[in-house]
């Protein structure tokens, strides 16, 4: 061994030379700890915050006090002041999502040495690690290279580190395809002095050992292919877990946490499963589990059918879980009860338990709970600071004038049957396409070219959710307003055949209605999102019937006035996420694309949007489709907004009727299917 001293260099060189026995004395060993020591530690969660950094609706420009990073920080100060021992973690879906993320990514875009700003907004509160969601990769891997700080071994990602957070990103399941190596490191131990009590009651400062490894939904391959593809591979979440826990183990932390941009899901384990909690809980050598993705709680009733989950006290598997909401709503908390025996940490399952912790903790009235932006936490004041004038940029920005509309584009009724809001981003995709298509593929220049298009914001984030573009003055908020997301446009060759199927999928939104019922039914299969009833315009015309049962509920398919035929060849625009297999429809799985457009989704409807500069029904596709007109004994019913049977009213839904406000900003309508 050839010793090396900053002071003596030639001493110690002349010692190794002559094999001099003399070597540093060994470090005293740790003293051991006591069985029975015990120590609480709070892990705090948050997750899908979306850069939702303050507490504002871009959409209408006013604050919302029911979402936030910013309120979340006022629960995290009060977490950390109640337990003595806390660690912070973020679960990803971090930096998408809101117009001052999109500003930041795409238009005043940030160099190598400026942190982005949700990262400068949670470095100021401090985190311990977090790991990657879906949605951070649809900038593309360049730009996610650049402000995570992570030199990457992928096209166009730098190989020098830029500014990033201030806290450790990890993710093992997403592996560069030129070495095979991780894009982020795989897991990272955390090392921490923490509090601890002896059986007497004495307090002792012992160190504590956390091991964190990521993981991201193995889907993103198809929903951002044109990002990923041939650039990296991605394995299942279990088989990633597997392969790093024996390097963790080796390391002999107290405790590993799985930080999993994913939910729960107890199908049959593939690789490629989207939400693979349940299984990951499963892996033997896991501590904890943080989980996302979902936008919903855990603990909470939604997953209370799963084999092993309690849902009351926040285990999965007997494995301590949370999942912490979305968009800044709610903090998870898992509060461990460590005990110390036969020389290492073990959790007192009965005395740990989880919670999700709300902004706005629901008021009940009228025997119900209900969330009252009255009651919501106080902002804490340092966030603003931080990105106050990046804010106010943002703001001038979606402002830009761009043009005047005689409608009223809402998603109110979006499920119902008003196209309103949908039938301009279906009008600019159609457009964009027919001229397009004839230089990419002259053989389909006479090929039917219909749009795609799904309602992003039907009140899942609340009774503010909802797209509402007023008569008047269009900006480019109108636009970010009718579609939500930074997606690209992409078109895809079906047949008739492929049509029906793909429109029998959308109609999964609706539940089966009995006729004969007399009580209540609802509507809305709240179990299939939103984001995937695609509604379909350019010449086609349908009926859904929603006596049937999923997947025989297409009737009277249509092309200007003819039936539609199995073998009719059609050129459907959708975008990357639906083209790519996003959402399981039949028959897309990337291998029909026919046109992957560079633009996004949302410029290419800016611009035609500017091409119209008064806007006018005139100027939009026909609505395409109605319910199957069916006589029941009781009432169908749905939840919107409140007071908004007018706007119903207005675009043609004369069967609607608003019959309870729930006191809440939403209200329950009905629908009287026989007209």
């Amino acid at each position: 061994m050839l010793l090396r001293s900053a002071r003596f260099p030639a001493l110690a060189l002349a010692m190794a030379l002559a094999g001099c026995a003399s070597q540093p004395r060994p470090a005293a060993q740790a003293k051991p700890l006591p069985d029975g020591l015990r120590a609480d530690v709070a892990v705090l969660e948050t997750t899908d915050l979306h850069s939702n950094i303050l507490s504002y609706d871009y959409y209408k420009q006013k604050v919302d006090p029911t979402l936030g990073f910013e309120r979340t920080v006022t629960l995290i100060r009060k977490a950390r002041s109640q337990f003595t021992n806390s660690f912070l973690f973020d679960a990803g879906d971090t930096i998408q999502g809101s117009v001052l993320a999109d500003y930041q990514a795409q238009v005043q875009k940030i160099d190598c040495g400026q942190e982005l700003a949700i990262y400068r907004s949670m470095d100021a509160i401090g985190y311990d690690g977090g790991t990657i969601g879906n949605h951070e990769f649809n900038y593309g891997l360049p730009y996610l290279s650049q402000v995570t700080g992570t030199p990457m071994n992928v096209d166009g990602a730098g190989q020098h580190p830029c500014a990033g957070p201030h806290y450790p990103l990890v993710l093992a399941n997403v592996n560069s395809a030129r070495d095979g190596k991780p894009i982020f490191k795989p897991w990272t131990m955390i090392e921490r002095k923490v509090a601890a009590y002896t059986p007497d009651g004495s307090q002792l400062s012992v160190p504590l050992k956390i091991a964190i490894i990521g993981f991201t939904p193995p889907p993103i391959m198809q929903w951002d292919k044109q990002n990923l593809e041939g650039k990296v591979t991605v394995t299942g979440v279990v088989e990633a877990a597997r392969k790093y826990l024996p390097e963790i183990q080796a390391q002999h932390p107290d405790l590993v946490i799985a930080i999993l941009h994913g939910g729960m899901n107890d199908a049959p384990y593939t690789p490629d499963m989207e939400n693979g909690g349940w299984y990951l809980a499963g892996v033997p050598g896991i501590d904890v589990l943080l989980m996302g993705h979902e936008h919903t709680d855990f603990p909470g009733p939604r997953f209370a059918h799963l084999q092993d989950v309690d849902d009351q006290h926040g285990f999965v598997r007997g494995v301590p879980a949370v999942m912490g909401g979305f968009f800044g709503k709610d903090l998870g908390v898992i509060r461990l009860a460590l005990v110390r025996q036969q020389n290492h940490w073990t959790i007192d399952k009965g005395k740990t338990f989880s919670q999700v912790w709300p902004i706005c903790p629901p008021v009940i009235k009228d025997g119900k709970p209900s969330v009252s932006a009255s009651n919501c936490v106080q902002a804490d004041p340092q966030i603003k600071l931080v990105v106050g004038k990046l804010q106010q940029s943002a703001i001038d920005y979606v402002n830009t004038p761009i043009g005047q509309s005689t409608l009223r584009m809402s998603s109110y009724f979006a499920d119902e049957g008003d196209m309103s809001a949908l039938a301009p981003v279906n009008a600019a995709q159609i457009d964009y396409v027919r001229q397009e298509l004839p230089s990419a593929h002259p053989e389909l220049a006479k090929t039917p070219v219909l749009g795609s298009a799904a309602a992003f914001r039907t009140g899942f984030g609340g009774p503010d959710d909802y797209t509402d573009v007023q008569p008047g003055p269009l900006t480019l908020r109108s636009a970010a307003d009718l579609y939500f997301y930074p997606n690209t446009l992409t078109a895809v060759k079906i047949d008739g055949s492929g049509l029906k199927a793909w429109l029998e999928q959308s109609a999964r939104r609706f539940n089966q209605i009995d006729p004969h019922a007399t009580g209540e039914q609802q509507l809305i299969n709240e179990k299939y999102v939103g984001y995937n009833f695609d509604q379909i315009q350019g010449g086609i015309a349908y009926t859904i019937d929603v006596s049937k049962p999923a997947g025989q509920r297409i009737e009277k398919l249509t092309y200007r006035g003819k039936r539609v035929i199995p073998g009719e060849t059609f050129v459907v625009v959708t975008n990357n996420y639906r083209a790519s297999g996003g959402g399981h429809f039949p028959g897309l799985d990337g291998n029909n694309v026919v046109l992957a457009a560079p633009d996004g989704t949302r410029e290419i409807l800016a611009h035609w949007l500017q091409q119209h500069p008064s806007l006018s029904s005139q100027d939009l596709p026909a609505t395409s489709w109605h319910f199957a007109r069916l006589k029941t004994r009781g009432p169908v019913v749905f939840t919107s907004a409140s007071d908004k049977q007018a706007v119903a009213e207005t675009d043609g839904l004369h069967n609607v009727k608003q019959i309870r406000d729930d006191g809440d900003g939403t209200a329950v309508y009905s629908i009287d299917l026989s007209h």
